[in-house]
């Protein structure tokens, strides 16, 4: 009788093992096996990391093997198990993969396809339809969309983290517990004598120190030495965690009226400042969206501030951006001064505090947890829902949107956009120039991984879709597409999200967005934030005092009392450590460990791109060397695969 052996794969992640009964059913074109216990005399199956060897005999020949068909019923207790992989070895010799890479749950079954990338045009056969309409039809009612909070893309539709699908849980809750890692945070920071002195200002600014972790020879370390001069700020807004705000100024605004009188001083070429501004030296950041917002009340015995001002720069003649004008709110006054470099000492350096405390709410909310976080969930979402696992996007993207619903639903619960290519936001805010504007290395690196990517994402549409024709008539990809608009983006036009992809070169396109949002652009604004934000002063998460009205009145007491209290400093500091750090046996870009692909030219198209983020790497170290404020944040080797933290 024909007998196959049939490899079974049990994760190595935590509780991955089981004790249940785990039984086996082949599917094939000439028939059906019968359901057989996958069962070994005196052996402990299943066990976590395993792999266990299993001889199934059938009847008669079952023909082409279409499905493998994986049952778990109750032993003692119900027992979740992580099935990796099956592989088959049919009584011919061939050997076919069988990718899972899910938990199965409870009294359930999972039913497995092999590995190869198929598009729904490519399944004739009606037990490959039918299967593959299930699987959507289940993951549509298990991943539902719902509101969060109005104006925000929706979400997925989750009180707390246990009501999420398995599949896309944490491996373990207490490694994402965000309270449980702040304390530990400000354990390993030392800081605990302080972490409940609410309403206690710091003495003066070197009083910070007794919270800042010194170690030599970090951008941490120059931040607090350097912070309060004016090239150190200029710098932050080309290299530090919000390096997308900046934009070149192509008129000056009559909100801001500011005149070269002001600002002489400050300029180096003998031009006025209209000149300046044409000949491309003025660049300006707008806080515009924090104006009219409260500021948080969480905290009935500490009042908070908020300003929305606007900032202008200046490019120096060593080609280094420096600011010449801080004006604190959006409306001009006597009550709303522009500050200036010439002013008092204190005066000035109160203003670009309130920009770095300014800048640090629009990073946090906009840059960091809208433009990543919850971009990111919506392509989640809507892959979960409307592209099954046999799909060649669905496996592309699966690595990429690993653990992100799960931190998002995370953050929600503990816690508390815009579709746009790299190089044409970078060129649509005037800052392309690598000649006026050398030391820009967001920009330059992160133009790298764009290429990087976009080449492999070409390669992979180029195997599976042969024409423009095949990527119109894929109704699971544009039911993708249109769900992300729809739903994630609330079908707002000016999202810029496309409704639907016509060709091969706007798809490719499409999966480098997604892919370099979850990756590239979540590693450029989050692992930087201890770097950056760790001294208190360089990055306030909340003002206690109004911005100033006059100038000539600001003094350092006043200053400090403005700066946030011990109390919140230290809660500060915990989550800025947390957040910069890598998880626990992190997937770094190009890194794909679960195979949901099988095919050769994928696989070839992987190495391909490994290869090509390997001399990224390289290009990134060897310009790192000897500076003093190394950018590293997007060298390939430090951007995980995914927004997991």
């Amino acid at each position: 009788m024909p007998s196959y052996t049939v490899t079974v794969a049990t994760g190595s992640q935590w509780f991955a093992g089981t004790d249940d009964y785990i039984y086996l059913s082949l599917v094939g074109s000439a028939g059906c096996s019968e359901r057989h216990l996958l069962d070994k005399a005196f052996y402990n199956d299943f066990e976590r990391g395993a792999v266990d060897s299993y001889e199934v005999t059938v009847d008669e020949e079952l023909g082409e093997i279409q499905l493998v068909r994986i049952e778990k019923r109750k032993y003692w207790l119900h027992d979740d198990w992580y099935l990796k992989y099956i592989t088959l070895k049919t009584p011919h010799g061939d050997y076919i993969e069988f990718p899972c890479y899910r938990w199965i749950t409870g009294e359930g079954e999972i039913v497995l396809r092999d590995g190869r990338a198929k598009l729904a045009r490519d399944d004739q056969i009606h037990i490959l339809k039918q299967h593959r309409r299930k699987e959507l039809e289940t993951r549509q009612k298990q991943y539902r969309w719902m509101e969060w909070n109005p104006g925000f893309p929706l979400s997925i539709d989750a009180k707390c983290h246990r009501d999420l699908p398995r599949d896309i849980q944490f491996d373990s809750e207490k490694g994402v517990d965000f309270v449980l890692n702040y304390s530990k945070a400000m354990e390993n920071l030392f800081i605990n004598r302080f972490m409940h002195m609410f309403q206690s200002s710091w003495n003066d600014f070197a009083d910070f120190e007794k919270i800042f972790v010194k170690i030599s020879n970090t951008i941490s370390e120059r931040v607090m030495n350097h912070w309060q001069e004016d090239l150190m700020f200029g710098y932050q807004f080309l290299n530090g965690c919000n390096p997308v705000l900046i934009r070149r100024c192509m008129e000056l605004p009559q909100k801001l009226p500011v005149t070269t009188e002001m600002v002489e001083c400050s300029l180096e070429r003998q031009l006025s400042l209209e000149q300046e501004v044409q000949e491309g030296n003025i660049f300006i950041v707008d806080y515009e969206l924090l104006d009219g917002i409260d500021a948080n009340k969480t905290d009935p015995c500490t009042h908070q501030f908020l300003a929305a001002p606007i900032c202008l720069l200046y490019k120096n003649l060593a080609n280094k951006l420096v600011p010449i004008a801080i004006q604190l709110n959006q409306t001009p006054g006597e009550e709303n001064p522009i500050f200036l470099p010439s002013d008092a000492k204190y005066d000035w350096l109160l203003a670009k505090i309130w920009v770095r405390s300014s800048d640090f709410h629009v990073h946090q909310t906009i840059t960091h947890l809208l433009r990543t976080h919850l971009v990111s969930e919506v392509f989640g979402i809507a892959m979960y829902r409307q592209l099954p696992a046999v799909h060649p996007i669905f496996k592309l993207l699966v690595a990429h949107v690993r653990f992100t619903i799960a931190i998002n639903t995370k953050a929600r619960e503990q816690l508390i956009c815009e579709y746009g290519l790299f190089d044409k936001a970078i060129k649509a805010r005037g800052m392309d120039s690598t000649q006026d504007i050398p030391y820009y290395f967001y920009r330059d690196d992160g133009l790298l991984v764009w290429e990087a990517i976009q080449k492999f994402a070409a390669e992979v549409v180029g195997i599976y879709y042969e024409s423009d024709q095949v990527v119109e008539e894929d109704t699971e990809l544009q039911d993708f597409v249109k769900d992300v608009y729809m739903y994630g983006m609330r079908g707002r036009k000016t999202s810029g999200f496309p409704k639907s992809i016509k060709n091969r070169e706007k798809l490719a396109e499409y999966l480098t967005v997604v892919i370099f949002t979850a990756s590239a652009q979540h590693a450029a604004v989050n692992f930087g934030q201890y770097d950056w934000c760790s001294w208190i002063p360089n990055a306030p998460p909340t003002m206690r005092a109004p911005p100033p009205t006059a100038k000539g009145v600001v003094t350092i007491e006043q200053i400090v009392d403005t700066l946030p209290d011990r109390g919140r400093s230290c809660w500060h500091l915990g989550a800025v450590w947390a957040l910069s750090q890598f998880q626990e046996n992190e997937l770094f870009l190009g890194m794909y460990p679960e195979e949901h692909f099988t095919e050769k030219p994928v696989k070839e198209a992987m190495a391909r791109f490994r290869k090509d983020l390997e001399a990224i790497v390289s290009v990134i170290a060897e310009r790192n060397k000897n500076k003093k404020l190394p950018y590293y944040y997007l060298s390939p080797d430090r951007i995980p695969n995914s927004v997991a933290i």
